[in-house]
């Protein structure tokens, strides 16, 4: 039996499983995982990309199976949650074989994961957040929508991975169904929710681990200042005690940061590291740089290009020098050749509480809405085929995804609304792109606005673009010789 077969075989769950509470074994069993993936990037498809992003997709994984190892090492992973993990992680998500059946049959790259945020509600008002105008109104997705969603996407795609989103998503409600009850009706996929954790006391924590198949991912902005200044005073406080009752009952913890102008360098610290991968024990982090939309939309919150380029020379740094996971979701995008959104093969789209349905989480502007396709006798793959997505998608393949490595565009500089506005907002008025709020309406007329993304992105790319062809373009030309 290979090493594909073997880990995604549910009868070897309880051997790994006793195998990783062994400092030894489970250091053998993460170098073999870890050897046989290096070795799958390089050998299936030599020429799709720069060997130096497949390098840094790599050091991300070793991140990942170096903080399993130190929360393993600390007694706060719960033996049912760990067998849970290896049951969806590694047989539903990192060797996916339903989703690679489906390939081969339907001959479709489909999206690895949705993002769904069921819920507008939030017990929290914080300063520029992309939800804030559904804050106000409270609307959710109804059960009978959220619940069909995971189920096509694991039953179309072979889709085990979902991430929730919000509005604070542990506020849903349909009538007696919550997340929780959610989850557990669909055990063989793996949440992935992103949370303020204010709601998260030792009874919550208790039925995560039950559930088995929640990973929260907590937002901070920093340390207790930074947090307590944009999230409310106290805030700080009660994610401590969250930590504590995730630490209690053995359920491993993300960390989420907002990048800002007023603290990217505060969440690329070593300071940082220490306290909540190290003495907090989170297992992973995730970056997401402020985008100017939402309440109080800000173009001076923006991290500026400048520090852009050096906040990715220090979250490099902490890649491999601490050997952590933590992805800046722009910084990072040489690790998924690019943008990932619009249901990209590897990607995802994004679906909120009324229903609308967005090439991403940080783009306001909608192709369509799924109560609306389910209504007329549709399902998820007409979500992804409508022309906006496709005009993106097809950007993303001229700009260098999938193609040789020679061929491919400057990863530093990915994001076709952050970095490619002026083609965005082209796309976005062709397509006719419904704007899901006043703000976005307002943004994307906006001459203002136009114009300071616009030299945004060109800054971005003039820092860049030198960054990219030596770092990454130009060792592939010289193995060639």
């Amino acid at each position: 039996m290979n090493i594909r077969k073997l880990l995604v075989s549910r009868h070897t769950s309880h051997v790994i499983c006793s195998l990783l509470e062994n400092r030894a074994a489970r250091r053998f069993v993460f170098d073999r995982i870890r050897l046989h993936l290096l070795h799958e990037s390089f050998t299936c498809r030599p020429g799709e990309c720069p060997s130096q992003a497949k390098l840094d997709r790599m050091d991300v994984i070793i991140g990942l199976f170096n903080g399993l190892d130190r929360i393993i090492d600390r007694g706060i992973v719960a033996k049912s949650v760990m067998l849970r993990m290896i049951d969806a992680l590694l047989g539903n998500v990192f060797l996916n074989e339903d989703a690679m059946r489906l390939e081969r049959e339907t001959g479709t790259a489909p999206p690895s994961f949705v993002v769904v945020s069921p819920t507008g509600r939030c017990n929290l008002r914080c300063a520029s957040c992309y939800a804030a105008d559904a804050a106000l109104k409270g609307r959710e997705l109804p059960f009978e929508v959220f619940d069909r969603i995971l189920r096509e996407k694991r039953e179309l795609w072979g889709s085990h991975w979902t991430v929730i989103s919000g509005g604070e998503p542990f506020m849903w409600r349909d009538g007696d169904w919550n997340l929780m009850k959610l989850a557990r009706r669909h055990p063989h996929d793996v949440l992935m929710v992103y949370t303020n954790a204010t709601l998260i006391d030792d009874e919550l924590a208790a039925e995560i681990a039950d559930a088995g198949n929640i990973t929260p991912a907590i937002s901070v902005e920093g340390f207790e200042a930074e947090t307590d200044v944009r999230r409310g005073k106290g805030t700080h406080g009660k994610i401590l005690r969250a930590f504590e009752a995730l630490r209690k009952h053995g359920v491993p913890f993300a960390i989420s940061a907002t990048a800002t102008r007023k603290n990217w360098d505060i969440i690329t610290s070593d300071e940082f590291v220490d306290f909540y991968f190290v003495e907090q024990g989170g297992l992973f982090g995730w970056i997401f740089q402020y985008m100017p939309m939402g309440r109080d939309q800000n173009l001076e919150l923006v991290v500026p290009p400048e520090s852009r380029v050096e906040m990715a020379r220090r979250m490099w740094r902490l890649v491999r020098d601490r050997r952590v996971f933590l992805i800046d979701f722009w910084n990072s995008a040489t690790c998924s050749q690019g943008c990932i959104a619009a249901g990209r093969h590897g990607g995802y789209f994004h679906i909120n509480w009324d229903g609308d349905i967005m090439p991403c989480v940080f783009t306001p502007y909608a192709a369509g809405n799924i109560n609306e396709i389910y209504e007329a006798g549709g399902d998820l793959r007409a979500a992804i085929s409508s022309p906006f997505f496709e005009s993106i998608r097809n950007w993303q393949r001229e700009y260098g995804y999938n193609r040789p490595a020679e061929e491919t565009g400057n990863w530093l500089a990915p994001c076709p609304i952050r970095d490619h506005f002026d083609m965005f907002a082209t796309v976005t008025a062709a397509c006719k792109a419904r704007p899901i709020n006043e703000e976005a309406g307002e943004a994307i007329h906006d001459p203002v606005h136009h114009a300071g993304m616009v030299d945004y992105g060109r800054k971005m790319v003039e820092l860049t673009d030198d960054i990219w062809a030596s770092q990454y373009v130009e060792p592939e030309q010289y193995r060639k010789t």
